[in-house]
């Protein structure tokens, strides 16, 4: 995922600005002079948010050295170091609360992720994000469930068109629906049909979707619907050219991930990931010898 893009870049300064204010009255109380600290780890987790570390601080000074002790998407351990930091005390006491506040949540959800994909490892079935993120973090959350071996999916409404339980019900069916979404979107774009009953879904098989969202159904519902979901799409009905359709299991019970992805489902998507994490509790100390590395 591109972590350079501008919009970046401006949430960086938005949030440093909402701590920052007028000015970091204590630092500016305190001679200012080359410093060295570095981050330790108070419990176990996965990594991620190094980027974003590194970006926050050289808002602040370009000179700040930040040494990446982890990679991203990679597994510490509690009282373990994870990076160090050198650079003007000023820049590095102003940094300290955004980009740790950052690193705890982005890592709390990477941590969080990772326990859900090694529950269903083995199986094929990838686990995917969904749009249930905090406003103005999406991109951040979405990086963070990459960083712990998920996958995306769409990013925003204009990356897919999903017909979900509202727009059916305000439309004149999921035939017509599908219809006129392929009349209107660039064809390189996917349609994905909600169903939350069996017919609902052959429906949307039927008449050319990419992909169908199974919601809420159960596994045994599941292990009855596929097999007939993926006879039906050998058909190759409507626009799309392939027989393989996308199944996707969600509203599901993250406690029987491993039973849903048994199912023959190819996606499992889940909001448990962004949602239901916590944030991972990450420390920053400057060195008693603040020239030290």
């Amino acid at each position: 995922m591109n972590l350079q893009i501008p919009a970046i870049t401006h949430l960086l300064d938005l949030w440093l600005n909402e701590d920052l204010g007028r000015g970091d009255l204590t630092a500016s109380c305190f001679e200012d002079q080359i410093c060295s600290a570095y981050w330790v780890a108070k419990q176990s987790g996965v990594f991620c948010s190094g980027p974003i570390v590194q970006k926050i601080f050289h808002r602040l000074d370009q000179s700040v050295e930040v040494n990446l002790l982890v990679k991203e998407g990679e597994k510490f351990s509690n009282g373990q170091k994870v990076l160090n930091l050198k650079g003007p005390q000023s820049a590095l006491l102003s940094g300290e609360r955004t980009s740790l506040n950052l690193a705890m949540h982005l890592s709390g959800i990477a941590t969080q992720t990772y326990r859900l994909v090694k529950e269903i490892e083995g199986t094929g079935v990838h686990l995917t994000d969904t749009r249930k993120t905090t406003p103005g973090l999406r991109l951040l959350e979405k990086y963070a469930v990459r960083c712990g071996g998920g996958i995306n999916h769409r990013m925003g409404l204009d990356d897919a068109a999903m017909l979900k339980e509202n727009h059916l019900a305000c439309s004149e069916g999921i035939e017509n629906s599908i219809k006129r979404l392929r009349e209107s979107i660039p064809w390189t774009t996917k349609i994905i049909v909600e169903a939350e009953t069996s017919q609902q879904a052959e429906e949307a098989v039927a008449y050319g979707a990419d992909g169908v969202l199974l919601d809420e159904m159960t596994p045994n519902q599941l292990h009855l619907l596929i097999p007939r979901l993926r006879e039906l799409a050998k058909q190759k009905s409507g626009f799309r050219k392939s027989d393989h359709v996308i199944l996707e299991a969600s509203g599901i019970n993250i406690k029987e991930i491993k039973n849903f992805a048994n199912t023959g489902v190819d996606i499992i998507s889940t909001s448990a990931a962004t949602t239901k994490s916590n944030w991972i509790d990450f420390s920053m100390r400057l060195n008693e010898n603040k020239q030290e590395d």
